[in-house]
């Protein structure tokens, strides 16, 4: 058998296959050569950990950013990248240089919740080593485990001041990929998916069908940020509102046998009900093969802005001492044959750069029903909804730390809220919040400020600035404005963030969506637009 396998290789191979194979071998004796002479020669202890991987890295990178090497210590990464699983407690913390860990974001149903940890909780210590001191890192990798283990915890109780030692049994902590479903009004079901990691095609059908007994006539399924995950789960959730058979997404590699059909290979839950698919810059991968195959089918009306771009499948590969490969094995086409992979990295410009494909590269392709839909960049919606645009001050109080920092306050100084439903950031909470954030340190600056500051850095290079001087001292009096000022100007902007984050840690995630929901104009704007005829 293996010798006819090689003489089938053999006999079916090309002259441009056996140069290539003859390139792939005399780069890999020269490599080996190379690294041999360092370790007989170099004139220091040779770093043969570091630079070999950083070898490594560095050939993936010249491929495409999704082919990656993964050694065995990094492998519960790659499960976290894969089925947004790890063993732990369940609570995003807070930490600054030199104090304890705060507790910042219980999740719902995790351990912390159970054991009773709640936002602005302070942990002492962890199995008995204190946490100040500690970084983040290392505090987080104390708190997480193999499921059924058990970690203590020394706590100062948030309200009570009391301190405890509170033994927690961590588990298997898994992010939903169905954030949220819901009813938006009487008859329109909605239902936020961030991923497609294992079994969330069931997840969604159970939860449509949920909608379904509530009344709904429409459904809303929102993609938007959704980076993608496993193809088998996008074909999944295509199937359950499509005929059996139908096909979703072929995938093509680099051989004439590496050519895969995907089909619908069960009966679908609803094939009429009128769906809108909001899609944004975010939204990739195994979303764009949702967006793709339901848009090509006339099966639903894609809204918002056009998606990422990402055509190109990995696999998991292992490789020797338990390390593994994700590597790019094919790209993927929507029914109507198009590839909406957006940046070409197999033609680099000479300074290695890789750029998107223009559009007048692009081809045309056509839907169920003789729609024009384009190749090569990305899923371009049925209807353009505008995206809100945030100023930089807002930017910079999220990441920054700021907002985090206040709710934490925040929940310290009250030990519960209204409802969801009924809660709302008052005008004299914004005055709380006011308060606190002229005690922050974060840069304030607005945009026009920041381009003044880098403009009159330039003049002073060019030797321009003396003779400007009046000028620019004019200028930047103008854009002079300072902290509470500039908060208060943009409190519309604020305000919804501070009340996201408030539901979420008194209520959890789900309420977090909830206050989402009330101020995001892109989806209200969506239920207002017409929807294609379904096919």
């Amino acid at each position: 058998m293996v010798m006819a396998s090689a003489m089938f290789l053999l006999a079916g191979s090309t002259a441009g296959a056996q140069s290539k194979g003859f390139r792939l071998g005399q780069w890999s004796e020269i490599q080996n050569a190379i690294v041999m002479e360092l370790n007989r020669s170099y004139v220091d202890s040779l770093p043969v950990d570091r630079i070999m991987r950083a070898g490594v890295d560095a050939m993936l990178e010249e491929l495409d950013p999704y082919t990656v090497y993964i050694p065995e210590e990094e492998n519960e990464d790659l499960q976290m990248m894969i089925s947004k699983t790890y063993g732990g407690i369940g609570a995003i913390i807070h930490k600054k240089k030199e104090a304890n860990v705060i507790i910042n974001e219980p999740y719902a149903g995790s351990p912390a919740q159970k054991y009773g940890l709640q936002c602005g909780d302070e942990i002492l210590a962890i199995d008995g080593v204190p946490t100040k001191g500690l970084e983040t890192k290392e505090s987080s990798d104390r708190m997480k485990g193999k499921p059924g283990t058990t970690v203590v915890f020394t706590v100062k109780k948030v309200h009570t001041g009391d301190t405890l030692d509170i033994p927690i049994v961590r588990e298997r902590i898994h992010f939903p990929d169905i954030e949220y479903a819901g009813m938006l009004n009487d008859t329109t079901g909605y239902i936020l998916q961030s991923g497609f990691t294992d079994n969330v095609a069931n997840d969604l059908r159970s939860r449509f069908l949920d909608l379904k007994r509530q009344g709904m006539k429409k459904l809303v399924l929102d993609l938007r940020g959704n980076s993608g995950g496993l193809m088998s789960e996008a074909i999944g959730i295509v199937s359950l509102f499509v005929p059996k058979g139908s096909l979703v997404v072929t995938s093509k590699g680099n051989t004439a046998d590496s050519v895969h059909e995907y089909r619908t290979s069960t009966e679908p839950v609803d094939t009429g009900i009128p769906i809108i698919v909001m899609i944004d810059s975010g939204s990739a991968s195994s979303s764009e093969i949702v967006s793709g195959a339901l848009q090509d089918m006339d099966r639903a009306t894609i809204m918002g802005k056009r998606s990422y771009g990402k055509g190109l499948v990995q696999s998991i590969r292992p490789l020797p001492y338990n390390g593994q490969m994700k590597v790019t094995t094919s790209k993927y086409y929507t029914p109507s044959g198009r590839c909406v992979q957006a940046i070409d990295y197999a033609h680099r410009n000479e300074d290695g750069s890789v750029g998107h494909i223009p559009d007048s590269l692009t081809s045309e392709f056509r839907t169920a029903s003789g729609r024009i839909v384009r190749d090569g960049g990305g899923i371009t919606p049925d209807v353009d909804i505008d995206v809100p645009q945030y100023s930089r001050l807002v930017y910079s109080l999220v990441l920054g730390g700021v907002l985090d920092q206040y709710v934490i306050d925040y929940a310290r100084r009250h030990e519960s809220i209204p409802a969801v439903d009924d809660f709302h950031f008052s005008d004299e909470d914004f005055e709380d919040f006011i308060a606190f954030a002229k005690t922050q340190d974060f840069d304030y600056r607005s945009s026009a400020r920041t381009y003044f500051d880098q403009m009159k850095k330039e003049l002073e290079k060019d030797g321009l600035a003396e003779s400007m001087s009046e000028e620019l001292k004019a200028l930047e009096k103008a854009l002079e404005m300072d902290k509470e000022r500039f908060i208060r100007l943009k409190k519309d902007e604020i305000v919804p963030f501070i009340e996201e984050e408030i539901a979420t840690r008194y209520w959890f995630q789900e309420a977090g969506v909830k206050v989402r929901l009330r101020y995001d104009d892109q989806l209200w704007k969506a239920l207002e637009k017409p929807l294609i005829s379904v096919k």
